[in-house]
């Protein structure tokens, strides 16, 4: 009688370990991230953060929408702007300040003392303007370079926003030497462009949430890191530092000497001049042909290493190589004329419709930045 072959084949040990080997394999393939599956997830992330419509807040990348798919409405956002702050301690109460710079030429100067500043980056958002010149178009890629370095490099050294315009109008003149700058006959035009330049680069980037506008020329090349805590801790409107400018005397020393005269206290003789001008006239600070005997803070400096650097003074007139400014004053309404204002313009006009505004502008006549010397 023939014996039955088994109903079940013994399992050979090489079967089992092919097996084992394909299911983990299996496994693998599909449970395990893929480098694409992780940019996938990654840009997934970004999309998700992104701002849903073109006008909401540029906090974040704006996304399109999908040309078949139907675009969401525009966001409402509310802005409590009796919650905003502007106090003696910005820091402590985390209160941004916004730092515009009409820029004809870029110095490295300028940009690292930018960067020396001990203010929270964090908190600080940059506006530059630049004309459409071959000067111009120079430094905004030095700009631009510097820029990239800086928001690339360490976070603290990251500022919060930077935006960078282009003038839409021709600069007057065609220079920016010092020299052609300063002559007498070129200021109305050349700070009537200036006036604009400052307008429109204070309206298209002030925001909400701006509880401060400091104002700083593109040749300030030197201040204290403080600058910010230190004007802010007067809790003025508008306060103003002297400027000063580094170089050699006719000994080859080392000396400083004042820059900027568009700081001042107003006096009768000025006052006496302006009524004989014509309503489209400026009157002018700082030449010799025309003497308004305004008090000049420049000239009432303390320059010795003693001086008391918190001495204040109330002002007239205010220059904008450091100019730091309350964001509501702006805010009601405080521009730059670009056409005579009670026979002053720019920055001066400024201060005389602060003024007209209610608020009250000040100077520190010992406290120093330090322009550019050509």
């Amino acid at each position: 009688m023939a014996i039955p072959r088994s109903m079940h084949r013994r399992t050979r040990p090489i079967t089992m370990v092919l097996v084992g080997l394909l299911t983990v394999g299996f496994l693998f393939f599909f449970l395990s991230p893929s480098s694409s599956a992780l940019a996938v997830n990654t840009a997934r992330r970004k999309y998700d953060s992104a701002a849903a419509h073109e006008l909401s807040p540029p906090t974040a990348p704006f996304k399109k929408a999908p040309s078949s798919g139907r675009r969401p409405p525009p966001p409402v956002v509310h802005y409590h702007m009796n919650n905003l702050t502007t106090t003696s301690d910005p820091v402590g109460n985390r209160e941004n300040v916004l730092i515009l710079t009409p820029l004809a030429r870029f110095y490295q100067g300028y940009w690292d003392n930018l960067l020396s500043l001990s203010y929270p980056h964090s908190l600080i958002s940059l506006g530059f303007i630049t004309p459409k010149t071959r000067e111009g178009n120079a430094a905004t890629a030095a700009l631009q370079a510097a820029i990239a370095q800086t928001q690339n490099g360490p976070e603290e050294k990251r500022f919060a926003c930077i935006s960078i315009l282009r003038q839409d109008f021709d600069p007057p003149i065609s220079s920016q030497d010092e020299s052609e700058r300063h002559k007498k006959e070129n200021q109305k035009a050349r700070r009537s462009a200036m006036s604009r330049a400052r307008n429109s680069l204070l309206f298209t980037t002030i925001g909400p949430y701006t509880s401060w506008v400091l104002w700083l020329d593109a040749d300030i090349v030197e201040s204290p890191p403080s600058l910010i805590q230190d004007l802010t801790s007067y809790d003025k409107p508008v306060i103003v530092p002297n400027c000063f400018q580094r170089y050699k005397n006719d000994k080859g020393q080392p000396d400083i000497r004042p820059y900027d005269y568009n700081s001042w206290q107003d006096s009768q003789t000025a006052a006496d001049l302006a009524k004989n001008l014509a309503p489209d006239e400026i009157l002018l600070e700082g030449y010799s042909d025309v003497a308004t005997y305004r008090t000049l803070m420049a000239k009432t400096a303390d320059t010795s290493e003693g001086r008391d650097q918190k001495s204040i003074i109330p002002l007239d007139g205010v220059g904008g190589t450091a100019l730091l400014v309350k964001a509501e004053v702006h805010r009601d309404g405080a521009m730059f004329p670009p056409f005579a204002f009670y026979h002053l313009i720019e920055t001066e006009g400024f201060a005389k419709m602060a003024r007209r505004l209610g608020w009250s502008c000040w100077g520190l006549p010992n406290y120093f930045v330090y322009h550019y010397n050509e």
